[in-house]
């Protein structure tokens, strides 16, 4: 899809300026005149996760914004969009991956397809891949890219054409001796050498005014610890700051200066911080944490900015380069809540970016308010958007189960506490694995993708009642379940595996747990002896280091996803039903359900509640 550049300049319209300059006098008939520089816009965003209707509840809210203020909606990105590249003459659209995968059903239960094609209609250029692009495998990945219909059938009557919009993936390579599903294309032998066959193009490349700008696109090294092995079992994920490095010195080669890496990882800002928070490095009280400062710290100094995802947050930093120079590092949240606009000159002579007219703000999508009116949604969007939800709808709607209120049944948004709705979705996986002797179930946090709300939708089911579309936003993974044995020593290491270093840093993962396991744990204790052995218990009895246990996990976990490699050694292995509708099955059986209280584990470094 070519670049969204409107106007071109006048021929030699510097040439003539100088030559007017010299004949009045004004400079000497060896002095040059400076070209001016070319401006370019760059908008983009991340993780949006084909959140085509506004997201709801906490997920349509800013930080420090006002509680009755919601954000988000593709129609409502589209005309945001568009609205800030009025009157700007060059300007391009970008993101940094996870558009599609663990999607809200009216882009899912489609498999995404209605996602892309609103990308498109709203004029996104270029993006990287994100782990979720290989939810359904490196095969579904490339018939989103070229297009064809889905193995289960078409969706609609004009077929799937494919993405407008360029998805790269310069660190994703095809592991040697694997036949790749669709004919690979040589994207560069240099760089292939260097690298190996990758998926997707590594680079794209545009003119802006006759200045070449280069996008090298990625996702996170680290992929193969979020997805599920069987789709990417023929894939390499490679490390992220070799791969830009190599991809940058190729469009070099290739006569590009003005570089941007687009990549599928990201970093974590202070709790609280607004939604501009303009981090100035990786110390100090404007800082932020997470993989993209090391990632950005070593970068070549040829790459003059990088937009990136992964972490949900919201930032626009600048983090100095390996020569010392300040460089833009952004990221604008998730679900199209943000779009972060960078405004930079490009030098006419060298080609390049000048670093030091690089701008980076958060623009807010603003959807609905009670305080006053707010942005009109694009009407060839909200047309997409309509179709697709009308065509989801009778599945969609249907009611599956009830829960009493009057609260939500909540998930953890950061993923290191217990919550409501964890437990709730392991008690259904334990109660619907007992014929397979299950005892024990875990959940993970990252496959918790939705609350649970009270309040009735917008389909008018009423209160506390769970419709279809409203539990596949909880999971809308297509997990099967797995039942697996493991000694009670396996089954302490695995909750040892709650903390680990994932993607270079050390993280908690709080598993969901269902009823009558219980433990206390010690943050501060070494890494490998969190879980404190006397206080591990099922149904009030020791675990026994040496007992067999039946214990149930979705197969993304039984893979050894998330870094809980122990799952892999588990034994006698019995399959399950796949994870939504047995989460759906047992909302049925349980009418009324009380939410689980998220008390199953205790931190023993906290004082005990009074």
């Amino acid at each position: 899809m070519g670049a969204r550049l409107r106007g071109r300049r006048a021929a030699a319209v510097g040439a003539l300026t100088v030559g007017a300059l010299v004949a009045a006098g004004a400079v000497g008939s060896t002095a040059e005149a400076r070209p001016r520089p070319v401006d370019l816009q760059i908008l983009s965003f991340n993780d949006f996760h084909g959140h085509l209707a506004p997201p709801g509840g906490g997920d349509g809210r800013l930080p420090g914004q006002a509680s009755t203020d919601f954000y988000g909606g593709a129609a409502y990105l589209a005309s945001t969009l568009q609205t800030l590249r009025t009157g700007k003459k060059n300007t391009l659209t970008v993101a940094a991956g996870d558009l599609i995968g663990a999607s809200p059903v009216v882009s899912g239960l489609f498999h995404d397809e209605p996602a892309v094609e609103a990308l498109d209609a709203l004029g996104l250029d270029v993006s990287s891949v994100g782990n979720h692009e290989f939810d359904e495998g490196a095969g579904e990945l490339l018939r989103m890219q070229y297009g064809g219909c889905h193995p289960t059938g078409c969706f609609d009557e004009d077929g799937y054409s494919g993405a407008d919009f360029s998805w790269l993936a310069a660190n994703v390579t095809w592991k040697d001796g694997v036949r790749a599903p669709r004919p690979v294309r040589d994207y560069g032998s240099w760089f292939r050498r260097s690298t190996g066959r990758t998926v997707l193009p590594p680079t794209w490349v545009t003119e802006v005014d006759d200045i070449k700008v280069g996008f090298i696109g990625m996702t996170l090294e680290s992929t193969p610890e979020l997805v599920a092995q069987a789709g990417i079992k023929d894939l390499d994920f490679r490390d992220e700051v070799v791969t830009a490095n190599l991809a940058a010195k190729d469009l070099r080669r290739r006569g590009v200066e003005a570089i941007v890496v687009l990549v599928h990882e990201g970093g974590l800002p202070p709790a609280g911080a607004a939604y501009n928070f303009p981090c100035t490095g990786a110390t100090g009280p404007t800082a932020i944490s997470g993989p993209i400062v090391s990632i950005a710290q070593n970068l070549s100094p040829s790459i003059d900015m990088v937009v990136s995802g992964h972490t949900h947050q919201p930032y626009t930093c600048s983090i100095p380069d390996p020569a010392g120079k300040a460089r833009s590092v952004t990221s604008a949240m998730a679900y199209g809540r943000l779009v972060t606009e960078t405004n930079l000159q490009l030098d006419r002579r060298t080609k390049d970016v000048v670093r030091s007219s690089v701008t980076a703000v958060n623009r807010p999508v603003q959807n609905a308010s009670a305080a006053g009116p707010v942005g009109t949604p694009d009407p060839a969007v909200q047309a997409i958007v309509t179709k697709w939800t009308a065509l989801s709808a009778p599945l969609a709607n249907r009611a599956v189960g009830t829960f009493q209120g009057p609260g939500d049944i909540t998930r953890s948004i950061t993923r290191n506490t217990e919550s409501a709705l964890g437990d709730l979705i392991a008690d259904a996986q334990l109660d619907r694995t007992a014929p397979n002797g299950a005892q024990i179930a875990l959940m993970n946090p990252g496959g918790v993708r939705a609350d649970l709300t009270f309040a009735s939708s917008p389909a008018g089911e009423g209160p506390g009642v769970v419709t279809y579309g409203e539990a596949f936003a909880v999971q809308p993974f297509a997990n099967t379940l797995v039942t697996m044995t493991l000694t009670g020593a396996q089954v302490k290491t695995v909750l040892e595996q709650q903390w680990a270093v994932r993607s270079g840093v050390e993280s908690f993962l709080h598993l969901g747990i269902s009823d009558g396991l219980t433990f206390s744990y010690s943050p501060s204790a070494p890494l490998g002896s969190r879980i404190l052995a006397d206080t591990l218990k099922l149904d009030g009895v020791l675990i026994d280091p040496a007992a067999s246990y039946r214990v149930t996990v979705n197969s993304f976990l039984a893979d050894g996803g998330d870094s809980f490699v122990e799952l892999r050694n588990g034994t006698a292995r019995t399959g399950g039903g796949v994870d939504l509708d047995e989460l759906i099955n047992y909302l049925g059986a349980n009418p009324g359900l009380v939410a689980p209280t998220p008390n199953r584990a205790t931190n023993a470094d906290l004082p005990a509640a009074p």
